[in-house]
């Protein structure tokens, strides 16, 4: 009899991935299955997709992680993932947006993460299903802080992964099997081998999240569109990425730019008001024909008004500050890393 091996959250592991195959004895014939989350956070979430996409008898689920890369919803992890996949993200995105959010046979039934016991799981809220953020609050609207998984009295076994349960998986009462024990943050891949319903598990390499999230900050960091944020998301943004464990330096560099943009607006507001007094002698009742043709009309004819804050020139973001010192002549750096 051909073997089915469902496996936990791989997260980019892929030597670890290779291993727990070897170690379980899975063969050409034998059908492998992921519970989701194959990328983010590991060193190679690309071979790890390659796998799954190229290899007869595999299946992956969506996780919450492939989730967000097909929605575009892009954290740290997901910044790095997309770096790391180079020219083949798109195509890879693409691939996600098929996965189902469950598989179930006879013998077995397998989500991401979550679940309403007694009901079919098609029944069941993807978001549910995939272990976002909206599907945990529909959990505890429904559960209250229990896991759902302590309401579960089915007699077909149920495979989940999503929640790290430490470095051994969770099984409960021989038919609910928790398989995400932190393989990229250094513990383990674990996978339940069937129709044994066998345990298989192999150790981390190395705590990769450690590694590759130092590895790649600077390069995420030079992806992000600071020069279009508002300087409000920049500086969130620079507080949400702080970590005493990394290195600063390209959040010093991006503040530091920040600084110098902010500490320009004195000057341009003085430059502002010299070109609104000088076109104002000069051209009298055409003031707005005149400031109209000036590269930065739209600015004098709005200061003349009134209508211009004085602290920042209704200058929200780094792209409009620029714009305002180029049209006057200024110049200031336009890219802060």
């Amino acid at each position: 009899m051909n073997s089915t091996l469902i496996i936990g959250d791989i997260h980019g592991c892929h030597s670890e991935l290779l291993d727990l195959l070897e170690r379980a004895g899975i063969g050409d014939d034998d059908l492998v299955v992921s519970v989701g989350d194959l990328v983010d956070g590991g060193p190679d979430p690309g071979a790890v997709v390659e796998l799954f996409r190229a290899r007869p008898n595999s299946l992956a689920l969506c996780g919450n992680h492939e989730r967000k890369h097909v929605r575009g919803v892009l954290s740290y992890s997901q910044q790095v993932t997309r770096l790391q996949l180079g020219e083949r993200y798109d195509d890879d995105v693409r691939w996600m947006a098929t996965l189902p959010y469950h598989w179930e046979r006879d013998d077995v039934r397998v989500v991401h993460w979550g679940l309403y016991p007694g009901v079919p799981l098609d029944e069941v809220p993807e978001d549910v299903r995939a272990g976002t953020t909206s599907g945990d609050a529909r959990l505890r609207e429904r559960y209250g802080e229990r896991p759902w998984y302590e309401f579960y009295e089915d007699d077909k076994p149920v495979v989940f992964g999503h929640s790290v349960v430490g470095a051994e998986p969770l099984v409960l009462r021989d038919r609910i099997f928790g398989l995400d024990t932190g393989v990229c943050h250094g513990m383990r891949l674990t996978g339940l081998l069937l129709p044994q319903f066998r345990i298989v598990s192999v150790p981390a390499r190395a705590d990769h999240w450690e590694r590759v999230r130092a590895e790649w900050q600077a390069p995420v960091l030079r992806t992000l569109p600071w020069s279009t944020m508002t300087f409000e998301q920049i500086e969130k943004k620079i507080r949400s990425l702080r970590d005493p464990e990394l290195d600063g330096a390209v959040l010093d560099r991006v503040n530091a730019w920040v600084g110098t943009l902010r500490g320009a607006l004195p000057r341009l507001r003085e430059r502002l008001d010299g070109e609104v007094t000088r076109i104002a002698e000069t051209a009298g009742e055409e003031f707005g024909r005149v400031a109209a043709a000036h590269p930065a009309g739209s600015w004098l004819i709005r200061r003349r008004a009134g209508k211009l804050s004085p602290e920042h020139l209704n200058c929200s973001s780094p792209q409009q500050l620029l714009a305002l010192a180029a049209a006057l002549g200024e110049a200031l750096p336009a890219d802060p890393v």
